[in-house]
């Protein structure tokens, strides 16, 4: 089966549209049965349970831990319908902005390595192992993770994820969509 990346022309919410229509496609068509979403006001979230929903499709949101961001924009009267509609929630400490909290700028370049793909790219692979952490997303089991450059979402990979203690068995397979960057 050929398999080809789609590339956004800009970074941005305008992409959420057809980046969570590709991911979920993606999914049903590769067998995956967990789709793993970041979300710092919960439309994003939301979208994709409305796109989801009548499919056996798991979803695990993922948001910045509290206190990441002045005031956390997160929607938290979302919580419960994503629990009650059998999905996760998880707010955690994000892997590579840690310099404040362990003073590495090993993890800040991680970071940056992966941001030379996409903004996206690398919070996909920092929801993947955020969810691990937490316990919300099991270990070395393919998903779909779904993310983006500020609001909404443009980016999605196909992965097996790890945690952070683990990162060396992290594995992406595939970039489904991302952004084209344009240099500046």
């Amino acid at each position: 089966m050929e398999r080809m990346v789609v590339y956004h022309e800009e970074t941005g919410p305008e992409n959420t549209e057809a980046t969570l229509r590709l991911a979920v496609e993606a999914a049903l068509e590769r067998g995956v049965d967990t789709m793993v979403v970041a979300s710092r006001s919960g439309a994003t979230a939301s979208a994709l349970m409305d796109r989801i929903q009548g499919t056996e499709l798991r979803l695990v949101v993922v948001t910045p831990q509290y206190g990441y961001v002045e005031e956390h924009g997160f929607d938290r009267s979302l919580i419960p319908e994503i629990r009650g509609a059998g999905h996760e929630f998880y707010a955690g400490t994000m892997p590579f902005h840690t310099d404040k909290f362990h003073g590495c700028t090993a993890v800040q370049r991680m970071g940056d390595v992966l941001r030379t793909f996409c903004h996206g790219v690398q919070v996909c692979v920092e929801i993947g192992m955020m969810a691990c952490d937490g316990g919300v997303l099991e270990r070395g089991r393919p998903c779909v993770l779904v993310a983006g450059t500020g609001r909404g979402a443009d980016t999605a990979i196909l992965a097996t994820p790890a945690s952070s203690a683990n990162l060396d068995k992290f594995r992406v397979h595939e970039i489904l969509c991302k952004p084209l960057l344009m240099a500046e």
